[in-house]
């Protein structure tokens, strides 16, 4: 068996993407191979891969001992991502920037979920030759589209009346996330149910917490804001929307557009660069607050266009799909274990 130790402190923080990231991997080596991979949580004893999920100060030491056989990095952000997440001092900023650069190039590889971000890893003087592509993914068996009969009742067990228009929502409440332009959409379409699953996991550090805690408590009668949601339950919201809208201003490849894609609902994200390839072939997309609202018109009085975009959903949800990503990881720390 390869012996891959895995170091993570992802799922202490709940309600965000990397904790999400790693659960899926974990269970994706654990369904496909049972008995070609040894997997160890954040065991420090020799091993033939390391494969770091977060860049902990505890992890980092370890980095300097050979005994970690080959050293795996999974970028799940980039300096400029977590400036516009954390709302920390001038020098603590600069300090872990320059950490987070510090932790990528003690890796051997590193994976990227999202083949734009290597030339900014280059910018950083980590050659591409380093960085392998490796899109995120979610398991079917955890959120999937269900029958149109329980549709209804899950409408039922929350609120929610059948003719009911849903737009739903979902992720760190930060400005990152975009959620003034939610709220913003929220207000000017007051017959529309609006949802947002998530809350403050970095609390008061948070970027835009003061404002964005005020306008949480202010929220127009027709958005509900649900706070963190336990992952298990996520599947039920993205079965009563009618659109999954995720107007985030800078992402990696985010994992709740996968959750939309794999329960089949139509997505609208902001029109950015950072989606060509990925998202973009899939969702309906608009540069902003005015785009956004004209793209949830279009959509709701169009049957036939809920219906493309559904499609599109299920065709991205195949092309992201579990089974696939699970061949590409096997060649992948094989070929890893081979470099050691």
């Amino acid at each position: 068996m390869l012996d891959i130790h895995m170091f993570s402190a992802a799922d202490k923080v709940a309600g965000q993407g990397v904790g999400a990231v790693y659960v899926e991997l974990l269970g994706l080596l654990k369904k496909y191979f049972p008995t070609e991979f040894h997997v160890a949580i954040n065991d420090y004893s020799p091993s033939v891969i390391s494969h770091y999920h977060t860049i902990n100060p505890t992890f980092f030491a370890s980095t300097f001992t050979k005994r970690r056989g080959r050293k795996i990095g999974y970028v799940h952000f980039l300096p400029n991502t977590l400036d516009q997440s954390l709302s920390l001092p001038g020098v603590a900023r600069w300090g872990l920037d320059k950490y987070v650069i510090q932790f990528y190039k003690r890796m051997d590889t590193l994976v990227v979920v999202n083949p734009n971000f290597i030339p900014q890893l280059e910018a950083y003087d980590i050659p591409a030759s380093k960085v392998t592509y490796i899109p995120n993914f979610v398991s079917r068996e955890t959120f999937y589209p269900e029958t149109p009969e329980n549709k209804l009742e899950l409408r039922q067990k929350y609120g929610i009346k059948p003719s009911d228009f849903v737009v739903f929502g979902a992720g760190q409440v930060q400005d990152r996330k975009g959620v003034d332009d939610f709220i913003e959409l929220a207000k000017r379409n007051p017959d529309v149910r609006f949802i947002w699953a998530g809350g403050f996991s970095f609390g008061m550090i948070t970027n835009g917490y003061d404002h964005l805690k005020a306008a949480v408590a202010n929220a127009p009668a027709n958005l509900t804001f649900t706070g963190i949601v336990p992952r298990e339950e996520m599947v039920d919201y993205y079965n009563i929307a009618n659109l999954f809208l995720l107007p985030s201003f800078e992402e990696l490849f985010p994992m709740a557009v996968l959750e939309a894609f794999s329960t089949e609902t139509p997505v609208m994200v902001r029109q950015l660069s950072l989606y060509d390839g990925i998202i973009a072939p899939y969702a309906l997309m608009a540069p902003d607050v005015a785009g956004m609202n004209a793209q949830l018109h279009r959509l709701r009085g169009d049957a036939g266009l809920q219906a493309h975009y559904a499609a599109l959903s299920a065709k991205a949800a195949a092309t992201y799909s579990e089974a696939r990503l699970a061949r590409v990881w096997r060649r992948f720390y094989y070929e890893q274990a081979a470099l050691r």
